[in-house]
């Protein structure tokens, strides 16, 4: 992690689970992370797990990624107090649930779409815009889901996750886009998809029975692939690394 000392990490839904894990993981590292989220009280919460030494580079920052206005006050914050980002962990995601076939599951279906797939691309354009503007090469951590690579079965999708697997699969397909776009600017700033599989977050624990989550992932288990995606040397690229239970996905 030399390459990143003292370098700013944005990590988005830092407030619970995967988020809240990475932030602790990347500043413990050496970082300086912004963690975004609604609920900044519980990014804030997380200083208390850190050594008094460290605290000072955890910062909380609202935003609201289904608003394209929010997205650009958050990251002007940051270009402002910081003078840019180097990595971001697009971590915020949702699934709300519902079958396609109800006539009243607009809302559910809109939510799911801008928070998964719309809010990762407009706030990896603004990473991509602060790297540009500074000539530096900086990481893109998507975090996907196994549900972006396969379409769950009929044991798994209940209750109904409606378009929840579609938003992952466009997360697959943007980052191998992006990618080949950024080979074609011949830019180096690396794009990685991480798929888990069931992890012990509080939204997976309203989504599955109690016998799935004793053998989930804990967060900090995609905290360390995701610092191990950077950690790795300039020339070397994770493309897209799945992180699942031992014996399931």
């Amino acid at each position: 992690m030399e390459r990143w000392q003292g370098k700013v990490a944005v990590v988005t839904g830092a407030s619970t689970g995967i988020g809240a894990a990475t932030a602790l993981e990347l500043v413990k590292s050496g970082m300086i992370v912004i963690g975004m989220a609604r609920r900044l009280d519980k990014v804030e919460s997380l200083k208390a797990e850190l050594p008094d030494d460290m605290k000072c580079k955890l910062h909380s920052r609202f935003i609201d990624v289904t608003d394209e206005e929010s997205i650009k006050m958050a990251f002007n914050w940051i270009e402002k107090e910081f003078g840019g980002v180097d990595v971001i962990v697009n971590n915020a995601g949702t699934i709300k649930a519902g079958r396609f076939s109800d006539a009243n599951n607009s809302d559910a279906v809109k939510t799911n779409i801008n928070t998964n797939f719309t809010g990762v691309v407009l706030c990896t354009r603004e990473v991509l815009l602060s790297l540009e503007k500074r000539n530096v090469d900086g990481h893109i951590i998507n975090i996907n889901s196994v549900w972006g690579h396969y379409s769950p079965t009929k044991e798994e999708i209940a209750p109904v996750h409606n378009v929840y697997s579609a938003t992952k699969f466009a997360i697959t397909g943007f980052s191998e886009t992006l990618r080949q776009e950024l080979d074609y600017l011949n830019r180096k700033t690396k794009v990685t998809s991480i798929s888990p599989g069931a992890t012990g977050t509080d939204r997976l624990k309203t989504h599955l029975p109690a016998e799935k989550i004793a053998n989930a992932l804990r967060p900090e288990d995609i905290a360390s692939a995701i610092k191990y995606a950077l950690s790795t040397p300039p020339k070397v690229q994770v493309t897209e690394l799945t992180v699942t239970p031992v014996g399931s996905l």
